[in-house]
This record gives C-alpha cells, sequence and structure tokens, in this order.
C-alpha cells in the first residue's frame, strides 16, 4: 500500500468564501499514480468546511444564505466573550460540516458524480490562508 500526503494552499475572503478545490486535488491524484483506495481532504483549522457540492452560482447564493438562517454570524455567541474575534459563528458552521472528507478512488479517479465538485468554505470574519491535506491511500 502507498500513502501520498501533499498539502496546498488557498487564500480566500472569510465570509462563506466557497472555492472549487477539485482540480488540485485531481492533480495530487494523478501525480500519486494510486488507482484504487481512497483520498482523504482536511482544512487544518475550525473555521472552515470541506464538502461536495454542484458548483454553480445558484448554490454559491443560497449555502451562505442557509447558513445565515441557522448559525447567524451578527447573533452573540459565547466563544466571541472568550477570545474577542467575533468569529463564534464560523466555528459553529464549520462543527456542521465538519473539516474533512473521504472519497473513494477508483480506477485512478475520485469517485465523485457528474455535477459534484469538493469544495473548500471559509467561515471565518476575515480572509485567511487556508492550508489543506490531501492524502491519497491505495495501490
Amino acid at each position: 500500500m502507498k500513502i501520498i500526503s501533499q498539502e496546498i494552499t488557498i487564500k480566500t475572503k472569510g465570509n462563506c468564501d466557497i472555492v472549487d478545490i477539485t482540480d488540485e486535488i485531481n492533480d495530487i491524484l494523478l501525480k500519486s499514480g494510486i488507482k484504487e483506495g481512497s483520498c482523504t481532504v482536511f482544512s487544518v483549522g475550525s473555521t472552515a468546511g470541506i464538502t461536495t457540492i454542484e458548483y454553480e452560482p445558484g448554490l454559491l447564493k443560497d449555502i451562505p444564505k442557509l447558513l445565515d438562517k441557522l448559525i447567524p454570524s451578527a447573533a452573540r455567541y459565547n466563544h466571541d466573550d472568550t477570545w474577542g474575534d467575533g468569529n463564534g459563528h464560523a466555528h459553529l458552521r464549520s462543527a456542521l460540516f465538519k473539516t474533512s472528507l473521504s472519497i473513494p478512488v477508483i480506477k485512478g479517479e475520485l469517485t465523485l458524480g457528474t455535477w459534484q465538485q469538493v469544495v473548500l468554505l471559509d467561515f471565518d470574519n476575515r480572509s485567511r490562508t487556508r492550508r489543506i491535506v490531501i492524502q491519497v491511500l491505495g495501490e
């Protein structure tokens, strides 16, 4: 079994910025030579998330709207009292979405649907440079 670990950095705008990282993951998978196994994508930190969506303009608007209803950025959070950084909402959104995703690798390709892309969601209240670890395991 082979294990390949690579890190990419993504500059984000914060405030529910959604960035398609599918191409970067595919490049790492292709270079790994792994044909059968799994690929884990992990965002280092506690104010971002990793998921799959159809990366299209409507959803890029709908997701932030949904999150503003579920976990409003303007609400008062105890975390903000602790650190004074005003990003309690970002931590809760990250916990909801999770910071990692595992994707099966079959015949050297990520098992994604036709309209399915892997995205980084940055929930923080400021721009960031995000570290994403991609680890491919298999043969």
